[in-house]
C-alpha cells in the first residue's frame, strides 16, 4: 500500500514546525473506510489548534475539512463503496437530532484525527456523500464553514424569504451565509473594515455594505435595514453592543465564532427590552450536512475560494490565513 503523507501537531505547536511525515495507512476494519484525500480547507478552529491556542494531543493530525475517494472498505461498511466520493463531518459522533454533550464531544482535528493526510482510515459514519456539482477543492470548503452558516440560518433562525440577514466580514462562514440567505430569498447586509472588499460583497448579492470601522455601525445597520435586521450571523464575539443594536425588536443573533478571542460582553437592556435572542451554534450534524449538500446541488452554489495551496505548502497556507486578508476560503489541494 502506498505510504501516506501526514502532518501532525508537535508537542510545542507552531505553524513553523508543521512538516509532513511518511507513514503507512491502516487497513480499514469493521465499518471503516480508507479514503484517498483530495482536498481540504482551513478554518479558524484549525488555526487555533496548530498554534496551540486550543490544546490537543501531541501527534494529532489537524484539519477538520476533507473530501476524497473511497479506496477500500472494512467488512462491516455498508454506506459507501470503493470509488465513492465522500465528505467528512466536523463532529464524527453527531449523526442527527439536537446537539447534546455526546454529539459535540469530539471535533475533527482536535479530539480525534483530521484530514491533514493523503490517506485516512475512519468509520464511515463520519462521512456523507460529496456534492455532485462541485470539484474536490470547492467541496472541501463545506463541512465546517458552510455547515455553520447553514445551521445558523435554517435550523436555529428558521430563515424566511423576505427577511433581512446581517453577515460580518469576508471569511468563509460569512460568505456562505450571504450565499445561502440570498438563495432563500432573504435580503443581506454585510459589514467590512476593508473598503476594497465592499464591491466584492455587493457583487455576491449584498444589498448594502456597512463600514465596520464606524463606532456606531450597529445604528448604521438599523437604518439600512429599516429598523433592524431579523438575523445576525455573529463571527467576531467580544463586545456585542453594536451587533445587538443592529437587530430589530425580536431579532436573533446566532453566535457562531469568537474571532476577537475576547470575553462576550453586552448590556442586558439590549436583550430584555427589545426581546432579542442569542443562540450558540457549533457547526452541525451529519443530517444537517446532508440537507445542505442537497441544497448546494439544487441551487448550484459555488463556494468563494480566495486561494489554493498545495498539500506540501500547508505551512504557507496557515501563514496566509494568519494575515486575515483573504476573501473566502483558503483551500488545500492534495492531488
Amino acid at each position: 500500500m502506498k505510504a501516506s503523507a501526514q502532518y501532525r501537531v508537535p508537542a510545542q505547536p507552531a505553524i513553523g514546525l508543521l512538516s509532513p511525515v511518511q507513514l503507512e495507512p491502516r487497513d480499514p476494519e469493521g465499518d471503516e473506510i480508507l479514503v484517498r484525500v483530495e482536498a481540504s480547507s482551513l478554518n479558524f478552529h484549525d488555526y487555533l489548534v496548530v498554534t496551540g491556542v486550543i490544546p490537543t494531543t501531541a501527534g494529532r493530525i489537524p484539519l477538520s475539512d476533507g473530501v476524497g475517494v473511497v479506496t477500500a472498505c472494512g467488512p462491516d461498511a455498508r454506506r459507501f463503496a470503493v470509488g465513492d466520493h465522500v465528505l467528512g463531518t466536523f463532529f464524527p459522533g453527531w449523526e442527527g437530532g439536537s446537539a447534546d454533550a455526546q454529539a459535540v464531544a469530539k471535533m475533527r482535528g482536535e479530539h480525534v484525527d483530521g484530514f491533514a493526510a493523503t490517506m485516512v482510515t475512519m468509520s464511515e459514519t463520519g462521512f456523507t456523500r460529496a456534492p455532485a456539482n462541485l470539484e474536490p477543492i470547492a467541496a472541501a470548503t463545506l463541512p465546517c464553514a458552510a455547515l455553520t452558516a447553514w445551521r445558523a440560518l435554517f435550523v436555529e433562525a428558521d430563515l424566511k424569504p423576505g427577511e433581512t440577514v446581517l453577515v460580518q466580514g469576508t471569511g468563509g462562514v460569512s460568505l456562505f451565509a450571504l450565499q445561502f440567505a440570498r438563495m432563500a430569498g432573504a435580503r443581506v447586509i454585510a459589514t467590512t473594515g476593508t473598503p476594497d472588499k465592499a464591491d466584492k460583497l455587493l457583487a455576491l448579492g449584498a444589498a448594502a455594505v456597512i463600514d465596520r470601522m464606524d463606532p456606531e455601525w450597529g445604528k448604521a445597520t438599523r437604518r439600512a435595514a429599516d429598523g433592524g435586521v431579523d438575523h445576525l450571523v455573529e463571527v467576531a464575539g467580544g463586545n456585542l453592543e453594536q451587533s445587538l443594536q443592529s437587530l430589530r425588536v425580536g431579532g436573533r443573533l446566532c453566535l457562531v465564532g469568537v474571532l476577537s478571542r475576547s470575553p462576550i460582553q453586552f448590556g442586558p437592556a439590549h436583550m430584555i427590552h427589545a426581546n432579542r435572542r442569542i443562540s450558540g451554534v457549533t457547526v452541525g450534524s451529519k443530517e444537517h450536512q446532508e440537507a445542505m449538500i442537497s441544497a448546494v446541488e439544487l441551487n448550484g452554489i459555488e463556494p468563494v475560494i480566495d486561494s489554493v495551496f498545495d498539500f506540501a505548502a500547508l505551512q504557507e497556507a496557515f501563514e496566509h490565513f494568519a494575515r486575515q486578508a483573504h476573501f473566502g476560503k483558503i483551500a488545500i489541494d492534495y492531488r
